[in-house]
């Protein structure tokens, strides 16, 4: 009798990671999970950032009593395993330090790249694992010369690969994502003819493993807010007050209290620039206002998932769920490259992702470092 392919299920809680692991058991794969505790809010001190945490149950436990229902309704084992020190030291610092700088830091990459595919891998080959899986949207194609691509999900809606653009093809190697060729109908339908008690649970939308919480408040327990000035870019006036520069991000137009303003249009205000040093919040009017707009950026970190490419007409996201912009791609070095935009772009942040596809592969991607409009650099 062969023996089977074991396969450890990162188990969250939520309704993809559940399927994943029915379908996995389904295809005859010896199943396993495993649920991650990755953040102790309490002894962090952030309760406060989070007011549906109380004394009996944060909603990381309230996750895990979830996962386990779900792998008992499945008749699997499952782990509970602590990363708490390896999420601190490889994505939260960074995390701290690019707020620090005034950047915008997407944390769910570097988890995905440090906890999800890194520390979790390690635990499962360490248990006699072969493969690990987890419940992202994405699909996987095995290739004959034995190098694995990942291509964009069946689901486009829910399609993931911009989280996974900082993951190594060795580390896809190992990893098996089960929902890539269905949609979340589909995964919320099994669910129910499961009987699942997370069948109609909604999907998680806050910070890896940290969750959904007032985030100006949390974020005050390690970056102290410092208000100060918001300032029209074009008139130099001041038109309204911020609660710390370091809480906003480019391109925002909501929360930003700026109105009764006399011999002003009703034109929506945006963030269109930060001065971390001065304290200044720089504003502008308008949806279509040029001091939103960039032509260029130059992206670091870069990661591909095959080999590298010397330079290359690609799709690009800035963003998730933003639609793939056409760009050119040329090396500046081994991990920098510059990126000219087929035509100037709105809110293309540093500190961000920069993903590239050709179609529907994912190619790999790297960190936003600098952004340009017409020869000049731009401020944060």
């Amino acid at each position: 009798m062969e023996k089977k392919i074991k396969v450890l299920v990162g188990l969250s809680g939520g309704v993809d990671s559940a399927i994943a692991a029915y379908l996995l058991k389904e295809q005859g794969y010896d199943v396993a999970a495993a649920f991650m505790r990755n953040w102790d809010a309490f002894a962090n001190n952030d309760y406060l950032g989070n007011p549906t945490i109380n004394d009996s149950m944060c909603p990381q436990e309230a996750d895990y009593k979830d996962a386990e229902a779900v792998a008992d309704k499945l008749g699997i084992h499952l782990y509970r395993i602590d990363f708490i020190k390896e999420y601190w030291d490889e994505v939260f610092s960074y995390f701290l330090d690019e707020y620090r700088k005034g950047r915008t830091p997407n944390p769910d990459i570097f988890c995905n790249k440090y906890i999800k595919f890194d520390a979790f891998l390690k635990f499962a080959l360490k248990n006699g694992f072969d493969l690990i899986a987890t419940g992202h949207y994405a699909y996987r194609v095995d290739r004959s010369n034995g190098r694995v691509e990942l291509h964009k999900a069946f689901d486009q809606n829910k399609d993931q690969t911009y989280f996974l653009s900082q993951v190594s093809e060795k580390q896809l190697s190992y990893c098996l994502f089960p929902l890539g060729k269905i949609d979340k109908t589909e995964v919320r339908k099994i669910a129910h003819q499961l009987d699942l008690s997370i069948a109609d649970k909604k999907d998680s939308t806050g910070v890896c493993f940290i969750g959904e919480r007032n985030f100006k408040l949390f974020l005050n327990n390690y970056l102290p807010a410092k208000p100060g000035d918001i300032v029209d870019i074009v008139t130099q006036e001041v038109v309204g007050h911020h609660d710390g520069v370091l809480y906003y991000t480019l391109g925002q137009r909501r929360g930003l209290g700026i109105g009764g303003l006399k011999n002003r249009t009703t034109d929506s205000w945006f963030v269109v620039a930060k001065n971390v040093k001065n304290n200044i919040l720089y504003v502008a009017q308008g949806e279509e206002n040029e001091y939103l707009l960039s032509d260029q950026a130059i992206v670091k970190n870069i990661n591909w998932i095959g080999e590298p490419f010397e330079s290359l007409h690609v799709g690009c996201k800035f963003r998730y769920r933003q639609k793939d912009l056409p760009v050119t791609i040329n090396y500046i070095d081994e991990e920098t490259i510059e990126v000219i935009y087929d035509a100037p772009y709105k809110a293309v942040t540093p500190g961000q992702a920069a993903v590239f596809y050709d179609n529907d592969r994912l190619l790999g991607g790297g960190i936003i470092e600098e952004i340009y409009f017409k020869g000049q650099k731009k401020n944060v």
